[in-house]
């Protein structure tokens, strides 16, 4: 009987013993897509999500740096035990919700606009992870569906590469070598590939090296 008590206790810390996490959700109708959700687990996983119940739902990997920083400007907002809605009028900009959990315990606070400085930081965390994502997702369909709309796909990568917006982008090393190293696509395609490749091992978009020599 002891140790179906043991047992049974063991059980019900499973819950409490869950690392905690951040989650954001924005819905925003008429945009595309209209509605995402991204977390992220204190270890760094994370998950990123364009429906509710998305069965394309993409699982990728934050450096220690980035999640790091989220959890941190997460703790500067209380792990979301404040407002951060500002009040004032402004024209829709989408539901946004961030969410903290830690085992059982789980705290959330929603805004369309704020003025907060660590709300407005880590609310673009999220949309610079969602930007990545949307366009990890756009490249990997072009590789599989759309070989002429991979030059426009490979752009986007390189924009956001260069203005700093690209999170993780060790996540686009597979999509990169496919195109490298198939002589299906355009060899503009593969070079451009191969370069972006060279620039996230270096860790410096080829203008900063450029403009340092």
């Amino acid at each position: 009987m002891r140790a179906w008590l043991v047992l049974i206790w063991a059980i019900a810390l499973i819950p409490a013993l869950a690392d905690p996490r951040v989650i954001y959700t924005k819905l925003f109708k008429g945009s595309s897509p209209e509605f995402i959700r991204i977390t992220v687990e204190k270890d760094g996983s994370a998950v990123y999500q364009e429906a509710e119940d998305d069965p394309n739902a993409r699982q990728f990997h934050l450096n220690s740096g980035e999640t790091n920083q989220i959890f941190e400007i997460a703790g500067r907002l209380g792990n979301f035990t404040r407002q951060v809605e500002s009040g004032l009028k402004v024209a829709n900009m989408g539901r946004k919700t961030f969410r903290y959990e830690d085992g059982a315990l789980g705290r959330e606070v929603s805004f369309n606009y704020s003025v907060d400085p660590d709300a407005k930081q880590l609310a673009e965390w999220f949309e610079r992870i969602a930007a990545t994502e949307e366009t990890y997702l756009a490249l990997d369909s072009a590789i599989h569906f759309d070989k002429l709309g991979v030059d426009q796909a490979i752009l986007q990568v390189r924009i956001l590469w260069d203005a700093h917006r690209l999170v993780d982008p060790e996540q686009f090393f597979p999509l990169l070598a496919r195109i490298a190293k198939n002589e299906s696509f355009m060899h503009m395609d593969r070079e451009r590939a191969a370069s972006l490749a060279d620039e996230f091992r270096s860790g410096h978009p080829a203008t900063e090296e450029k403009s340092s020599k």
